[in-house]
């Protein structure tokens, strides 16, 4: 505790030497959703039962900050599998992540709890055995750990990648471990992408901003709304990337078959639409560039390779789609999630001006 209580105290002094954040105005919403009633007549004798009451559900969930002199694109932020809007929070050692980080530059920014997830957890539909994630207690320290290519397990004990960007410390890894978030339904990416655009509708044009699992539901959002002007996808896999039907991508092999990076089709005139937005893929450190009996590092090369498909496939149509390895440009130590990491503001910084040079931050 004593030791969380100094990290904590750390990363309060350097946003407090980052300044005040200046807000226009902020709030909640619930976007999206259906509702089912159960058949029978409500009675007040029996208030327990379900008869002739409504369940709603399968909405997400969405907090939003308006900064003073705000840029007019806002940011929409789509976390991954087993986590929510916490993603893009303080970091696991309390720093500032990508929520202050891109309020500091002027950017409304919008945080979304996907629908059955987090804040957002009323689902229509129970749990099915083969929903990922959604036992409580949720035993995978070691699983998610690995995969997230924070570090390996050595006698039980974790331990972050030497050169890592991830902070070491204890206190920091627990914080980690305990962001994960257990499903409350059935995983739906179409449902997921529906809510995304019911956002979109509220906001006005607005650029997407995903992670992981929340790849698939970016790029399915962009087919359905043309409010969605471009997709920052970091480290976007664990869900199909979306494929021309006419121009499938070739398989690619992994030591661990069930995690391999994986495609859906659908018909050429619908994947045109993300040819015509901008499009930004990042990946960071720690990813194998053969096949590996390391879980993480192999899984996350098979997404990277179908990442660099995907994007030729966009631009041979006329797309504009760029994929960058952090570790090609001198930016090294990253895991899954380089949002939350000590150079997080120079990842961001990055971000920004990739968003300048599409004319997508203003003045």
């Amino acid at each position: 505790m004593k030791k969380l209580l100094l990290a904590l105290a750390a990363a309060m002094s350097l946003a407090a030497q980052a300044g005040p954040i200046v807000l226009q105005t902020q709030g909640s919403f619930a976007v999206g959703g259906s509702w089912v009633e159960q058949p029978g007549v409500f009675s007040e004798k029996n208030f327990l039962s379900g008869a002739g009451q409504r369940a709603y559900g399968d909405h997400a969930y969405v907090f939003y900050q308006i900064p003073e002199n705000a840029r007019p694109l806002p940011l929409i932020f789509q976390h991954g599998g087993a986590q929510s809007k916490r993603t893009w929070e303080s970091g696991p050692d309390g720093r500032d992540g990508f929520q202050n980080i891109f309020l500091r530059k002027r950017y409304p920014v919008y945080l979304v709890d996907q629908p059955r997830s987090g804040e957002a957890s009323l689902s229509t539909k129970p749990v099915t055995p083969e929903t990922p994630w959604v036992a409580n207690p949720m035993y995978g320290d070691h699983t998610l750990f690995m995969l997230s290519r924070v570090g390996t397990f050595a006698g039980g004990k974790a331990r972050v990648y030497d050169g890592s960007q991830f902070p070491a410390d204890e206190a920091s890894i627990e914080q980690f471990q305990r962001g994960w978030t257990v499903g409350s339904g059935p995983l739906d990416n179409d449902l997921n992408a529906d809510a995304l655009v019911k956002l979109a509708e509220k906001t006005g044009p607005s650029i997407l901003v995903t992670h992981s699992m929340g790849g698939t539901i970016g790029w399915r959002a962009a087919l359905r709304s043309r409010n969605i002007r471009a997709i920052v996808a970091l480290e976007p896999g664990g869900t199909p990337f979306l494929f021309p039907s006419d121009a499938m991508p070739e398989p690619v092999k992994s030591a661990f078959p069930a995690l391999a990076a994986s495609a859906k089709a659908v018909a050429p005139e619908q994947f045109a639409a993300l040819t015509r937005i901008p499009i930004l893929i990042l990946y960071g450190d720690f990813i194998a560039k053969r096949l590996s009996k390391n879980v993480g590092q192999d899984k996350w090369r098979t997404e990277q390779e179908m990442a660099g498909q995907f994007v030729r496939r966009i631009n041979a149509r006329g797309g504009d789609a760029t994929l960058v390895k952090l570790p090609d440009i001198g930016i090294r130590g990253n895991s899954h999630f380089l949002m939350q990491e000590r150079n997080n503001g120079e990842i961001a910084d990055l971000i920004d001006k990739w968003l300048r040079s599409k004319g997508l931050a203003g003045r």
